[in-house]
């Protein structure tokens, strides 16, 4: 029987696993299309911002090449003639005015890597701020690490009316050779190229952190991206735990039913078998009893006995008898007939009066509760009084009992259900049997409490006791704790069982509410079942 179970796991799984792939596949190609998407985006945003930066630093580089021009403008325009230096108030030859040229573009820089630079246009330095050793030196034929000529380049850009051009040079604030970017304009009256430029590696490292910041949305974007995934699946999960537990609990729910129906018909067969032995069988033997002992009464009478006739008819009544008390005991066995005439409480005296008998062993039998109370016993002595503990159960036995009556059977008040009645019997007739056969006990006490909550019955004795754990576990050992247990579950009850040397009590409490509606619905169903029989 288990394999269908493990087809509908197999099953659950293919169909988790044909929604989940599906979900995860889409997750997985939008996480796809978005790192490309945004990787494309990045570069072209990369190229956007270093065409754009670069633009606005070729602009400030003109701007400060007019500005360095600009100032010196007068020593430079008004070295075209003396009178007209001397008329702008400009004084000296053009060799003073280019120092003092030279003086002002030397204290002009915009930070420790800004500066202007001055050449002749054969490549000599005339000018350098930061490195004053090149001053004086012939520089054309310079070459940088790739080989480039330098200062020939720039000296061909200043000549065609000014430009701009990449080049390696030292930078003063690290001493480390880093790219730069270089504006020059020509003097041609001097002869000189004047410049300046910026270092593009602060353009690259602007460049890297928009990179980096490009990249962190990309990141952020993909872990949100699975945790949508997570959580997706989540969903599923829960949603498939949920369907489990669902179906769990509604099998769970019909094998309870199923077991409560395999014993009721078992309860149902009993109770039928019990009706024919006492209609059919028991009936006859009545009848052949009295046969018996008519025949054996005219022999009385008669005048001429027949000793081995009489001897025969004795012996057939006295097997007769005994055979139909073999018929009722099998019939009480099967189902008391005073648990469906009298009640609960009547079966239970019943069942503890013959026990009694059976084995010499005091059992007290004590009812209680707040419907009605009532006590009897089979020997003095045998009352639950006698073992402590007695009468406490789930249900919240009453310590003290009182003369009363039947609980089942009060006309005051309504009859306790079937499916109770006949449970706690089954419970109390598996347990007091195992008292007689197992526990060596020399007393026992049954006590039946009927709360409005519920009923408790409460079964006690002072044996030898058991380990209940490894009974519980035993399944060879513990069988009969098992059958009450499943016997209460179907109607919502709960068993425990405590026990020690010298006591061992067992508590089994049923809900009546439960249990009636249970009753109830069984009833109507029977009712139905009569109706719809021809």
């Amino acid at each position: 029987m288990p394999a269908p179970f493990f087809f509908n796991d197999r099953l659950k799984t293919k169909i988790f696993l044909l929604a989940v792939v599906p979900f995860l596949a889409a997750i997985a190609s939008i996480g796809i299309g978005v790192r490309q998407q945004a990787t494309a985006l990045a570069r072209t945003q990369h190229a956007t911002l270093q065409a754009a930066y670069l633009s606005s630093k070729e602009v400030e580089l003109r701007h400060y090449v007019e500005l360095a021009t600009s100032a010196i403008a007068p020593l430079y325009e008004a070295s075209e003639s003396r009178a007209a230096g001397a008329a702008e108030g400009i004084a000296g030859s053009v060799a003073d005015r280019q120092r003092a040229a030279l003086a002002v573009l030397q204290k002009m820089d915009f930070g420790p890597d800004g500066y202007f630079f001055v050449y002749d246009m054969h490549g000599r330095s005339l000018m350098h701020p930061r490195e004053p050793g090149l001053v004086g030196q012939d520089l054309w034929n310079l070459r940088d690490p790739q080989g480039a000529l330098t200062i020939q380049q720039l000296v061909t850009a200043a000549s065609h009316g000014g430009g701009f051009v990449r080049y390696m040079w030292h930078r003063p604030s690290t001493g480390k050779l880093a790219p730069k970017l270089g504006y020059v304009v020509a003097l041609p009256r001097w002869g000189w190229m004047v410049g300046t430029g910026i270092y593009l590696d602060d353009v690259e490292s602007t460049l890297a952190r928009a990179d980096e910041r490009a990249s962190a949305n990309i990141e952020r974007t993909l872990q949100w991206l699975g945790i949508i995934a997570l959580a997706g699946v989540g969903v599923f999960a829960l949603g498939a735990l949920v369907l489990n537990v669902s179906e769990y609990r509604s099998t769970d729910a019909k094998l309870k039913r199923l077991a409560q129906q395999v014993v009721e018909s078992q309860e149902q067969e009993r109770a039928r078998l019990s009706r024919e032995l006492h209609d059919g069988i028991s009936q006859m033997l009545v009848s052949a009893k009295l046969l018996l002992e008519s025949a054996l009464a005219r022999f009385e009478r008669g005048e001429a006995r027949v000793p081995a006739a009489e001897a025969s008819l004795s012996t057939g009544l006295a097997r007769l008898s005994e055979t139909l008390r073999e018929v009722r005991r099998i019939s009480h066995a099967l189902r008391p007939a005073m648990l469906d005439d009298l009640g609960l409480a009547a079966a239970l005296e019943q069942l503890t009066r013959e026990l009694a008998g059976e084995s010499e062993m005091e059992i007290g039998f004590t009812q209680s509760g707040a419907r009605s109370v009532a006590r009897s016993g089979v020997k003095p002595g045998a009352l639950p009084g006698a073992l402590p503990g007695a009468g406490h159960g789930d249900g919240g036995a009453n310590q003290g009992a009182n003369q009363g009556t039947n609980p089942g059977t009060n006309a005051g008040a309504a009859p306790l259900p079937d499916a109770v009645n006949t449970v706690l019997f089954r419970i109390a007739q598996e347990a007091l049997t195992n008292i007689v056969k197992h526990a060596g006990a020399r007393r026992a006490a049954l006590t039946l409490d009927v709360a409005p909550n519920g009923v408790t019955l409460t079964i006690a004795d002072n044996g030898r006791g058991f380990d209940v754990a490894h009974a519980l576990a035993d399944p060879r050992a513990g069988m009969g704790l098992r059958n009450m247990r499943e016997r209460l579950e179907p109607l919502g009850g709960r068993l425990s069982v405590s026990s020690k040397p010298g006591h061992t009590v067992v508590d089994a409490w049923v809900p009546i509410h439960s249990a009636s509606a249970s009753s109830k619905a069984r009833g109507l169903q029977g009712d139905a079942q009569k109706r719809n029989t021809p």
